[in-house]
């Protein structure tokens, strides 16, 4: 189960795959990747069939393109992806309006919608929510309460008073806090990540899991269905469930079209014991913590909670794991979970305790736009600075106009992006944004020595959001995602001081470096802004 490479142990279940040309041929990856073109490509053939034989349909397109434009008008879909719709509509009508009305029907994960609805009405009642905190919040008159009693009306996210705050600036410090916490597990560990990939970091943590299995801890582990079409072994969860680590994958990919495919799970959760947990940026993976070089150096962020908050974290956890079982257990965890904290007579972390954690996820199935909504809260309340941290940047227009929102009335609007893109379209994309952000004020900063993964806000030297929130498409309405909304803690101060160190690093996006921007990414950037709500 141990490979020695060196000093270094990478714990593996699975022999290692073959790599090269006819491994990827006749891979579990290239079947599905065939199937799925196949048939997109029979849906084509059947609407170019028809084109060519039925001439009745060529007529009937300018009145269908009219009635297909009026209902986009009015559907409750965001400005920039009706346009995008329209774009579609008007080069292959047929196709496209099938495409529209697929994605629009929720098949494939309707029943995973209402079950979703059910577990939030269910599980309300397992978080407490302190009328002594809410009226805390109302009286310190900084209008945190009217965000916390929005992320209420959306979901189950109380503000909790009695809980520590540690804030990494890297993906290595997190991993080392990591295993020390995860080695004083005694009753559950519950993981749930969107990439596990084999290899330093996976085999270490891996080794702690399974010893403390077989100590009778209950470990679950719960990764994103993509992990096993490029990071994992298919049906991985197999031989996690075969070492006594109970697990599961959040929709693996089938040979099959479904929308559900769309929406990833893109959180990063680890509670352990009720007692602490983890968010932010940071998968298990070696790049994350900069065993092996992709990007340049990797740049990344976390938080740890000790204390009340963990509820939050500990129920998110639990609704995923059992959005597809009819039968879930919520109380025994959140109980021995309090029952815990209440055994803690020493403070968890160094210093008093201090200000606000609101825990909160946003899940692509209800109507609320959560991550960006906080992200707006913060950039229209903000009365200094608002400093953000981000590695894509693909906004729609009602983000695009807080942010300009907030730099023409003065507050002090700096992003730091990536220097070295992992994605060279996303890039593209985000430059379009550049001239303007700028020309309304917004400072662009890039990361010189490589790829920014983090995903944060600060505010105002009051006010935080870490967590796996990126600022596009994806994250803001297809991906299920978590964050720590921070008010009034000690570490908002680490978190800018990071800020700036990480701001020392970068190089200024100026208006002679926008003009001299190569051809290939303004080329790219226009084509893929056309389609940038579908990425």
């Amino acid at each position: 189960m141990e490979d020695f490479a060196g000093d270094e142990v990478v714990c593996r279940l699975a022999k290692p795959r073959k790599k090269g040309l006819l491994s990827l041929i006749f891979s579990r990856f290239m079947i599905i990747a065939v199937l799925l073109v196949l048939e997109v490509a029979l849906i084509v053939s059947i609407y170019f069939f028809l084109y060519e034989h039925v001439k009745i349909i060529r007529a009937s397109l300018t009145i269908f393109m009219l009635v297909m434009e009026i209902y986009l008008f009015n559907c409750d879909i965001d400005a920039s992806g009706k346009l995008t719709w329209m774009l579609l509509l008007s080069i292959i009508p047929i196709p496209g309006a099938i495409m529209f009305f697929y994605t629009q029907s929720n098949s494939g994960h309707r029943k995973i919608m209402e079950r979703e609805a059910e577990l939030i009405k269910e599980t309300r009642v397992y978080l407490d929510h302190s009328e002594e905190v809410m009226d805390a919040l109302e009286k310190d008159g900084g209008d945190t309460d009217d965000l916390v009693k929005y992320l209420n009306h959306s979901g189950c996210f109380p503000a909790f008073d009695q809980t520590k705050v540690k804030y990494f600036p890297l993906g290595e410090d997190k991993f080392e806090a990591m295993l020390e916490e995860l080695e004083k597990a005694e009753h559950f560990i519950f993981m749930e990540y969107f990439i596990i990939e084999e290899g330093y970091m996976w085999g270490k943590i891996l080794e702690i899991l399974l010893r403390k299995a077989g100590e009778g801890v209950d470990v679950r582990v719960m990764y994103d269905g993509m992990c096993e079409m490029s990071t994992l072994p298919p049906d991985y969860w197999k031989l996690l469930e075969e070492r006594g680590i109970h697990a599961k994958p959040f929709s693996p990919i089938k040979p099959v079209l479904s929308t559900h495919y769309n929406y990833r799970d893109h959180r990063k959760i680890l509670v352990i014991d009720g007692k602490t947990g983890f968010t932010g940026g940071v998968n298990l993976a070696d790049e994350y913590i900069n065993r092996i070089e992709r990007f340049g150096h990797w740049k990344d962020t976390a938080v740890m909670l000790q204390g009340d908050a963990v509820q939050s974290l500990t129920l998110m956890f639990l609704q995923m794991w059992n959005i597809d079982e009819e039968n879930a257990e919520f109380l025994p965890y959140l109980e021995s979970s309090r029952e815990e904290r209440s055994g803690v007579t020493e403070p968890v972390l160094s210093g008093p305790l201090d200000g606000y954690v609101i825990p909160y996820c946003d899940n692509p199935m209800d109507n609320y736009k959560v991550g960006e909504t906080v992200y707006m809260d913060m950039l229209n309340r903000a009365g200094s600075y608002v400093h953000i941290m981000t590695p894509y940047l693909i906004l729609d227009g009602e983000l695009a106009g807080a942010m300009k929102y907030a730099a023409q009335r003065g507050v002090e609007v700096k992003l730091i992006l990536p220097g070295i893109p992992d994605k060279k379209m996303a890039f593209a994309l985000a430059k379009t944004h550049y001239r303007e952000l700028t020309e309304a004020g917004v400072k662009i900063y890039e990361y010189t020595p490589g790829f920014v993964h983090a995903k944060v806000v600060v505010s105002d030297d009051e006010k935080a959001v870490v967590g796996t929130i990126n600022m596009d498409y994806r994250s803001l309405y297809h991906h299920f995602e978590c964050a720590a909304y921070l008010y009034k803690n000690e570490c908002i101060a680490d978190i800018e001081q990071d800020f700036q160190e990480t701001l020392a690093k970068c190089r200024k996006v100026t208006r002679e470096s926008i003009r001299k921007e190569k051809i290939s990414y303004k080329l790219m950037g226009s084509v893929m802004k056309l389609i940038a709500p579908l990425m």
